[in-house]
């Protein structure tokens, strides 16, 4: 007989906070297998996050802007500081690299159809670039990764911009790793590796060991190109105000940095739940570093994208305020176009799992076709209306960004800054360096 909540209760039943029930799982589970623990998504833990910040609408002592009567602007120009032609989107939502392998081609072409639908960026991710990605995407950032998989350097002239990832807010510090089992040929034909064998990504790029090799990276990039791309530094959120400082020295146009709500295909839980710093913590770090070095929210400056946990427009209008000039959504596109959809209950049932809770993206047996290379599971996306939904998302991100913003009477979504908002947590008000509601007291600050 299984005992429900109030048996237990009257039995005097106490579960112990330190060893839950999942904690004694996954203790079981080691114990059993013998290996640790792999799946995708991000942390599931609870940390300080934008929900905890909210911002002051005007009323007497500001002004606000007239609902759909009076403009508020959302687009924004990404690397005008050295290359020949800048990015140019009509709002600041981007998509985050998410891998061809990882992801299936109908996936790609369904962000790619989105993004090109609502006047922003995609990216490429981990193996390169596909027919489909390029074809349907207008603008198109391509990752240059440590383990080079499907780096080819006329794809780097056909895309719009190029970004160099050192690191991912769900594991700085660890590299990717595609198992076996979505090893397709053709993946394996694209990353010149043996089909179905597990591949694990270099944790850093093979030829430099320092800062000052990135600065020679980013210099052959820029002549492969012409000089006309922008060159984007991506970091994963840790160290994060010495990271974008060098980033910046060694002559990034953008920096995007990926806190540790961010998203991943595959790695260790291990490394998921206790490596990195949360998004809200490190954004601040970050524009602390570019208004040391004079480039933040400069028209030939260094332009931040922020991505880790995005999923609103409130998350996105407050990644702004805090000094973001733009934020990329992964996990959010990928829900927007199926993922752990209630449609599939009964087959996230047959795999151990449940709608909302699947993580297991490492399998290559997501019931809704999008984390697979399964080519069944992948009839089940049909790339034109998976477009149409994640287009519909990323246009109510920005409207709902842009209601916020004309509250507290900005004429641009990047206009709203610190000032706009307060802290509901001590541990938020720290973190994103605002005052606690009702007070102004900013903790740590030395005044």
């Amino acid at each position: 007989m299984t005992l429900t909540p109030d048996d237990r209760a009257r039995l005097g039943l106490r579960e112990s906070a330190t060893f839950d029930r999942a904690t004694i799982a996954a203790i079981q589970r080691a114990a059993e297998t013998g290996v640790y623990d792999i799946r995708g998504w991000g942390a599931k833990r609870a940390l300080p996050h934008f929900d905890d910040l909210l911002f002051l609408g005007a009323s007497v002592s500001r002004y606000p802007l007239e609902g759909y009567r009076e403009r508020c602007g959302t687009d924004v120009v990404l690397g005008a500081r050295n290359a020949k032609y800048p990015i140019r989107l009509d709002i600041p939502v981007t998509i985050a690299g998410m891998s061809f392998g990882a992801l299936g081609a109908g996936a790609k072409e369904a962000l790619g159809r989105a993004a090109s639908a609502t006047g922003t960026s995609t990216t490429t991710g981990d193996g390169g670039m596909t027919p489909e990605e390029r074809g349907h995407s207008k603008t198109l950032v391509y990752q240059y990764l440590p383990n080079r998989y499907g780096m080819n350097p006329d794809d780097l002239r056909r895309a719009d911009a190029i970004e160099i990832v050192l690191g991912q807010g769900a594991k700085p510090g660890g590299g990717g790793m595609l198992l076996g089992q979505k090893v397709s040929e053709r993946v394996a034909g694209m990353r010149d590796l043996p089909a179905g064998i597990d591949q694990r990504s270099a944790s850093r790029h093979p030829d430099w060991t320092g800062p000052d090799d990135l600065t020679i990276k980013i210099n052959e990039i820029r002549e492969i190109t012409d000089w006309e791309k922008p060159v984007y530094v991506k970091v994963g959120a840790s160290r994060t105000y010495y990271d974008v400082k060098l980033a910046v020295h060694a002559g990034a146009d953008v920096v995007v940095v990926d806190g540790m709500q961010g998203g991943t295909a595959a790695t260790q839980d291990v490394f998921i739940e206790h490596v990195g710093i949360p998004t809200l913590a490190a954004v601040p770090q970050a524009v602390q570093a570019l208004q040391e070095l004079g480039v933040h929210k400069k028209p030939d400056g260094v332009q931040l994208i922020v991505s880790g946990g995005i999923r609103s427009g409130a998350d996105v209008a407050k990644a702004l305020a805090l000094g973001a000039d733009a934020v990329a959504i992964g996990t959010a596109a990928l829900i927007a176009l199926g993922d752990n959809d209630p449609k599939y209950a009964a087959e996230y049932e047959e795999l151990g799992s449940a709608a909302g809770f699947y993580d297991q993206f490492q399998a290559g047996q997501d019931p809704a076709g999008i984390t697979t290379q399964d080519p069944e599971l992948q009839q089940r996306l049909d790339p034109v209306e998976g477009g149409r939904k994640v287009a519909n998302y990323l246009r109510v991100l920005t409207m709902e960004a842009q209601t916020i913003a004309r509250a507290c009477g900005k004429a641009h979504v990047t206009h709203l800054e610190p000032e706009d908002m307060v802290a509901t947590s001590i541990e938020a008000a720290a973190m994103a360096r605002v005052p606690l509601a009702g007070t102004s007291w900013i903790p740590g600050q030395v005044f």
